[in-house]
């Protein structure tokens, strides 16, 4: 269908590239309209890169459409199917509240789905409302936003608007509608689902979209699946790295929320460490800690086994042979994974060059800073400015002696250690969004007031950039006897 002049001003210029695939992979399905559309926030710089006009996304036309009350005539809406590992148990999954409106090609050629997430129930809803409400939606536009400009691949956030409507969860909340915008929402899940309900010829055209879609270079290779499979698991791994790097707990990594792309997505009850430990936990569900922050690698590589299973008719036709080839992939993921991290801690240390003892030298400032309860983010951020005060940490002897085996390593490197500092800003956020904040912002933006969370925002949007007006954001919250919990509320 032509789309309307309006519609062209507005900058939309959509595909359904998905609604080609075989109808087993969605079902053809409009946003449930809502009854008061009311804009609360719209990230005009993302907008402007996705060849959108942010004025029409604030006047009352492009508030509808970011309601899904009103559908572009070049979309094709659809919810996809999918399945997934939740906590470690297969079950059918799917879009249950959220639509994928199309695929909106940029100035630039470059392709992004737009989603709606809270727009209403779908054959995939079992027995949820298909809604959403607005805490959670701005949780997912901050913390998204956060990761982005952490550098971090992760899927965006355009809008969240409010619906007029209440929904019931514990009590009743503000209803509200995110706009997601992502490389594409093809997950682990999908190839588990179309492994488990699809044909093969289904499985291989969902893996020639895929490789189509996110993985050059794949014509040229002698076996694509294969090379799927290995491209997966460099960007997971990839991923992965940059999350314990900067202390991030994704808090629930079930195959249905890892994606094919290597984009972080679904952000329910994730957050970031504030006390340096491995077992940490926030997630309310996650009562064993399969997905405590120092699990995170290993349940990547558990993932990634489920997708190589699924590829498995696709790697050989002698299964035996295909099993081979998946288990030496997915054996390759612990080593990938370790060298990104060396890479970041090493550069996060002011360490230009590689040495043996480099690893022994990270382990030993991570177990004093577990030791001494030291705050993650904090201690890089005070080793960064050599400012050592206001951490225990700081004031024992077995630091003493750590800093001075740091400082002979620094010293062993050509690079001066003015460099080296410079470097180690580059790789240690001066910020991140701390919980506690995070939850002051939501707190006041359910209540009306958003202009906590704008401020928040923006000091969040140049987490490297150390300047005094995030000294305030740096800060601790207060010694409180109640671990923090997160819930998934997304």
């Amino acid at each position: 269908m032509k789309e309307t002049n309006d519609e062209h001003k507005a900058g939309w210029n959509l595909d359904n590239s998905y609604a080609r695939l075989p109808k087993k992979f969605y079902t053809k399905i409009d946003p449930v309209p809502v009854r008061d559309p009311e804009l609360i926030i719209l990230n005009q710089l993302l907008a402007k890169d996705l060849g959108l006009s942010p004025s029409h996304l604030k006047d009352k036309d492009g508030v509808a459409e970011i309601a899904g009350n009103k559908i572009p005539t070049v979309a094709e809406p659809l919810a996809q199917a999918y399945a997934g590992h939740q906590f470690g148990h297969f079950t059918m999954l799917g879009d249950g509240r959220a639509v994928l409106i199309g695929e909106q090609v940029t100035p630039s050629e470059v392709r992004f789905d737009i989603q709606l997430k809270g727009s209403g129930r779908t054959p995939y809803s079992r027995r949820g409302d298909g809604r959403a409400t607005l805490g959670p939606m701005l949780r997912e536009y901050i913390i998204a936003e956060a990761m982005y400009a952490l550098g971090i691949p992760t899927t965006r956030s355009l809008a969240v608007v409010t619906t007029g409507e209440e929904v019931r969860r514990e009590t009743y909340e503000k209803g509200a509608i995110l706009t997601r915008v992502a490389a594409s929402h093809i997950r682990v899940g999908t190839f588990q689902y179309i492994a488990q309900w699809g044909t093969v010829d289904e499985l291989k055209a969902l893996a020639d979209y895929t490789l189509e879609r996110h993985f050059e270079g794949y014509e040229s290779v002698e076996n694509r699946y294969l090379y799927l499979l290995r491209q997966v698991i460099k960007r997971q791994a990839d991923l992965i790295s940059r999350w314990m790097l900067v202390g991030f707990v994704h808090g629930v990594m079930n195959t249905d929320n890892m994606t094919i792309s290597g984009e972080t997505i679904d952000y329910g009850p994730c957050a970031f460490m504030d006390t340096y430990d491995p077992a940490t936990v926030f997630s309310s569900i996650d009562v064993k800690g399969r997905y405590a922050y120092g699990n995170q690698p290993n349940i990547g590589a558990w993932n990634l086994a489920r997708l190589a299973e699924s590829l498995l008719p696709l790697l050989h036709e002698n299964q035996d042979e295909a099993v081979k080839i998946a288990q030496e992939e997915i054996e390759t993921f612990p080593d990938i994974y370790r060298k990104n991290w060396l890479v970041g801690m090493r550069s996060k240390l002011g360490l230009f060059s590689e040495e043996e003892q480099d690893q022994s030298l990270i382990n030993e400032l991570l177990n004093l800073m577990k030791e001494h309860k030291a705050d993650y983010t904090n201690t890089f951020r005070a080793l960064s400015l050599n400012q050592l005060e206001g951490q225990n940490l700081f004031e024992s002897e077995e630091f003493l002696k750590w800093h001075l085996k740091w400082n002979k390593r620094l010293e062993k490197q050509e690079e001066s250690k003015e460099e080296a500092q410079t470097l180690m800003k580059k790789s240690n956020p001066a910020i991140i969004p701390r919980n506690y904040r995070v939850e002051e912002a939501l707190e006041a933006a359910v209540d009306g007031d958003y202009c906590t969370m704008e401020r928040l925002l923006d000091v969040l949007s140049n987490p490297y950039e150390y300047t005094k007006e995030q000294d305030e954001y740096a800060t601790l919250p207060e010694a409180s006897d109640q671990a923090y919990v997160t819930y998934c509320g997304t």
